[in-house]
Order: structure tokens, then sequence, then C-alpha cells
């Protein structure tokens, strides 16, 4: 049986990555991510890997792009405000079909925020990631173990549909320390084959052009038409979700990430003091797990959604749910973190059927707007 062993998040799933093949780190340090990206700096050239600390986020990006089209599995990693510089080249990967891992270890914003943990990523990482009609799939752990083990998947996943892939964790999970059990290192000759990648053709095949310019707009829809079949396929085929008592919740709380963690205990309070409560955590942000939200509309009364933000996440619940039931939202913001109390205060409430929006300021419990559905 594989030991475990006590890892701080941001290091976990840095080994991990390099455990799934990855051999090809470009990054910039900001808080709080410098764990991982220091950890790669010193296991990477006693495997024989490549480090660099780039310039910028944006020249680390655009190594990452390049590394990529040469076909080996390769990451970056950084937090909120780099992730925004590295917009632009995440959209030219999306654009020539380039796989890769981009590691978000979320802080407060906007701007300069703080390094305070935060879930405000969350269009950003599902919305906005880049320019044009492209998507990335997006992971969200919520334990160190879940640190390590996305890495592999992502890796897995990227290769698979030649998409980048994002692991959305924030500061908590990169701060953390667990027991984890590290995945065995995948061997060279596992790796998958990738004959689009630009290693030169020796005479054996056709030339390759890894390549995100069409000056041809009927070219430019054909690209986009096709990557799009793509994501079809991983919106229904790629959902991952979790699902704790949810079988007969009256109140089913909707909560990723580190604030999963804070909603199951208030969901295990609930079901102690008599309400049926029960908990779906999205694993995967983009696909969005719906099938698990619909597969509960029959038996929930209502859902409240708990998230470090003003509500991003939220609103992919009430697209789904589409007014059949009342959902609620109660979260803080800024890097501060909500008690698993304040959640069940919340929970207690959407029990009783109030619908509403909470956002706490300074310890007073009071509504951010009043919301009509359900």
């Amino acid at each position: 049986m594989a030991e475990k062993v006590l890892m701080k998040g941001n290091e976990a799933l840095a080994e991990a990555a390099i455990r799934a093949g990855c051999r090809h780190f470009f990054g910039y340090p900001i808080t709080p991510q410098t764990e991982l990206a220091a950890y790669m700096a010193k296991r990477m050239p006693k495997i024989g890997g490549v480090y660099l600390q780039a310039e910028s986020e944006v020249a680390a990006i655009n190594m990452v792009y390049g590394a990529s089209a040469a076909g080996v599995r390769v990451m970056t990693s950084s937090s909120s405000p780099g992730i925004s510089l590295k917009q632009e080249g995440i959209s030219y990967m999306i654009g020539a079909d380039l796989p890769g891992l981009i590691v978000n270890v979320q802080r407060g914003g906007p701007g300069l925020g703080g390094i305070q943990p935060s879930q405000a990523d969350y269009w950003q990482a599902t919305r906005a990631v880049g320019h044009g009609d492209g998507h990335v799939v997006v992971f969200a752990p919520s334990t160190v173990q879940e640190m390590a083990d996305s890495a592999a998947s992502a890796f897995e996943l990227g290769d698979k549909y030649r998409v980048p892939v994002m692991i959305l964790a924030d500061g908590l999970l990169g701060q953390m320390m667990e027991p984890v059990i590290l995945p065995e290192p995948l061997a060279d000759d596992a790796l998958p084959k990738k004959p689009w990648a630009l290693t030169g053709h020796k005479g054996e095949r056709e030339h390759t052009v890894v390549n995100s310019l069409f000056l041809v707009a009927a070219e430019l829809e054909s690209s986009i038409l096709e990557r799009a079949e793509r994501y079809q396929q991983i919106s229904r085929d790629e959902q991952r979700a979790e699902s704790f008592l949810t079988e007969d919740a009256d109140v089913i709380v909707v909560a990723y990430g580190a604030a999963s963690r804070i909603a199951r205990s208030a969901v295990v309070k609930a079901r102690e003091q008599g309400i049926k409560a029960g908990l779906i955590r999205p694993i995967t942000l983009w696909p969005y797990p719906k099938d698990a939200l619909e597969a509960t509309l029959a038996s929930a009364k209502a859902y409240l959604v708990t998230e470090f933000s003003t509500g991003q996440m939220v609103e992919d619940v009430r697209l789904v749910v589409n007014g059949r039931k009342p959902v609620s939202f109660f979260a803080h913001t800024g890097g501060v973190v909500p008690t698993p109390d304040e959640v069940l205060e919340a929970l207690r409430l959407a029990n009783e059927g109030e619908v509403f929006d909470i956002i706490p300021f300074q310890g007073k419990l009071t509504r951010k707007k009043e919301v009509q559905n359900g």
C-alpha cells in the first residue's frame, strides 16, 4: 500500500505533475502559489527537467505554448492577477489546440487585492479565460489529495481533447498541509503520442503546423466549429461532481473547493438538528456538472450556494435549476472565509422557505438583495 506523506497543497500538486510526466515548468512568483514554483525549481534539475522563472507572466505562458507545440507535458502556475496577464497566451493556446496545465491558486481581488483565499476568479476561468470562442477544462480540488489527483487528470484530458486545462484552487488549499498518497510515476513510454507536434518529420510524414491565425473567415469558422464539437463531447462526458446526503435532502448546498469543506460541516450540523440537508460539490467547473444537479430536482425543495465571492457560480446553479426551485446565496468575499455556523444559519433560512442573497459585513447578516425565483 502506498505510503501517506504530509505535504502542502502547492507542493503536492507540483510533485504529482512531475509524476504525471511533466518535465517543463515556466512561471513567475506570486503569493499564494509561490511554493509550487519553488518546489519545481528544486526538483526539475534533479530529474532532467526544465525550470525557468520567466521575466513576466506573459513570457511564461508563451513558453508554455512553445513547449506544448513540441509535444511535451508542460505547466505554469500563478495567482489571480498573474492569470489575467496570461490570458492572451491562453487564448493563443486554445486557438492552436495546444494542451497544457495552468494552475491558479486564487487570491482576493480585483487588482492586487490581498493574499487571502478567494474564489472570485470563477467567471474568468469558466467564461473569459481568453478572447474568442474558447474554453479550458477547469478542475476545482477541495483537499490536498485532490490537488495531487487533479494534476494527472488535467494532463490526461488536455492531451485527449487538445485543450488547455486549469486547476482552480485557492490560498487555503495551496497553503494547507494534509496527508496525501502520491501517484506512481508514469513511465516515459506511457505518455501519449502526438503526431501533430513539431518534432521534425524526418521525411516520414507530412509537415505539421501549430498556429492560431486564420486570415480567411471560412477557415476560421471551420476551425472554431470543429473545436466546438470537442467542447460538446467534453460537456457530455467529462462532468464530475460529488454528492453527499442528497438522496432525501430537502435543502441542497452547492459549493466547490475550500468552500465545500465548510459547507459539508454545516450539512452535518444541520442533519444533527433534524434538517434534511445535502451537498453537491462540483469537481469540474467547466464543464459544469449539470447532471448532478438535475438528478436532485425532483426531490429537493430548495438550493443554497456558498462561495468565496459576491456570487459567480450561483449563476450556473440558477441556469440549471431554471426557476423550478428556489436558489439562495450566502457568502463572504475579499479573503474573509465564512464559518460553518454562518452557513448553517443560511441553510436554516433556506429550509424555512426564505429566498435570499446574503453577504455578511462586519458580522451582520445583511441582505444584498431579495431574490425572486422558484
